[in-house]
């Protein structure tokens, strides 16, 4: 595949969230994520098994994280120039589902989530290198403010460009990629359990909130669909 056709490929998260037949699937900041409820170890390995059989899987590589009671896929392509989600991941997720299906799986797309770490710096490639080296991570495709887990188990770090300090702002803070249609239960949880709404300026793609001694962390939306749209 050369550069025009992979570039051709490429999808944005709301452009894979309109697509029909993906109802299982949620953009949550790092690729597609889906999250199946199996009920049992066993269960999850043979649905595992199951995602190693299908067609065409092995180019794409599928993240998969097996648990006691569920499984946990996310679908991205990472290489040297793109870092996100390609055409060919519509039809995957599709094929997955329907191996769950199979098996009697169900999935649960309120469970899915990605944590991300922020870091503000003013003196951003000195503040990069240090965290790459401790880390042990690598960058991101076409950035020079991310790191990422080159395993893809971390959580990626994103250095924030700061022109000056901010006065009474923490310069690291988590940022939580919810579901599209999660995140109100999600920041209503977080105020009823004591935090407060800081900002909502970025509605209804990000929210700024802080705990009780303000400590600040943001709530992520990752292209939302339109309201006519069918998933």
């Amino acid at each position: 595949m050369n550069h025009a056709e992979s570039k051709a490929r490429r999808m944005r998260p709301q452009q894979f969230h309109e697509t029909v037949g993906l109802g299982d699937w949620r953009v949550v900041g790092e690729g597609a994520c889906a999250y199946f409820r199996t009920g049992s170890f066993a269960v999850g390995a043979r649905f595992v098994q199951a995602i190693s059989e299908l067609p065409g899987v092995g180019g794409d590589h599928p993240d998969v994280d097996l648990r006691q009671d569920g499984v946990t896929v996310r679908l991205i392509t990472v290489t040297d120039d793109y870092y996100g989600l390609t055409e060919r991941h519509v039809e995957l997720a599709r094929q997955i589902s329907a191996a769950a299906r199979a098996l009697g799986v169900p999935a649960d797309p309120s469970a899915v989530q990605t944590v991300q770490v922020t870091v503000d710096a003013l003196a951003g490639p000195r503040v990069v290198a240090f965290w790459r080296a401790l880390l042990g991570y690598q960058d991101r495709a076409n950035s020079g403010e991310d790191l990422i887990d080159p395993r893809r188990r971390g959580a990626p770090f994103y250095f924030q460009h700061m022109d000056a300090p901010r006065p009474q702002r923490n310069r690291v803070h988590v940022d939580v990629w919810v579901p599209y249609d999660q995140a109100e239960a999600r920041i209503a949880a977080a105020l009823a359990a004591g935090g407060r709404l800081v900002s909502d300026a970025d509605a209804p793609s990000n929210w700024v909130l802080a705990d009780p001694e303000g400590n600040e962390a943001c709530v992520g939306v990752a292209g939302p669909p339109g309201p006519a749209d069918a998933v």
